[in-house]
């Protein structure tokens, strides 16, 4: 049986003004992503509760393996004043919208309680190359 974990990824930035979310059905759904970096320490996965983003290169990565419970999609990335100031030679990568849509504890990708990001050993192998040093915390699930 494989093993599940919660990870809170690094919050490098939040929702910029072109965001569109719809919180009609009482819960927030996140329809159009514009992700500010407002102070991005690198890591290649990132975190606006509910919603992540994940380099191009990781995506890549994740898809090549044929991963479950995961899509990605157009994400708007824009860089905060702040950014420019602090990081002002900083080479930023393109990231794509990673959409967890999977059960969690079952496929690779799922949200569980607390829109918290669900991921199997699998996936946690291949952030642990890719690089999660800045992850707010990886419990077991």
């Amino acid at each position: 049986m494989e093993n599940y974990y919660v990870i809170e990824p690094e919050v490098a930035g939040g929702f910029g003004e072109r965001t569109i979310i719809n919180r009609s059905s009482g819960k927030m759904v996140v329809t159009r992503l514009h992700y500010e970096l407002e102070g991005w320490l690198g890591d290649p996965l990132l975190e606006s509760t509910p919603c992540y983003i994940a380099t191009k290169d990781l995506a890549r990565e994740i898809e090549n393996r044929q991963l479950s419970g995961v899509e990605f999609d157009f994400v708007e990335i824009t860089l905060s004043d702040q950014f420019e100031k602090i990081h002002a030679n900083k080479a930023v990568p393109d990231f794509v919208w990673l959409k967890a849509v999977g059960e969690p504890g079952k496929d690779d990708f799922g949200i569980g309680s607390g829109l918290r990001l669900v991921v199997s050993e699998r996936v946690l192998d291949i952030l642990k190359q890719y690089g999660v040093s800045h992850a707010a915390s990886i419990t077991s699930y």
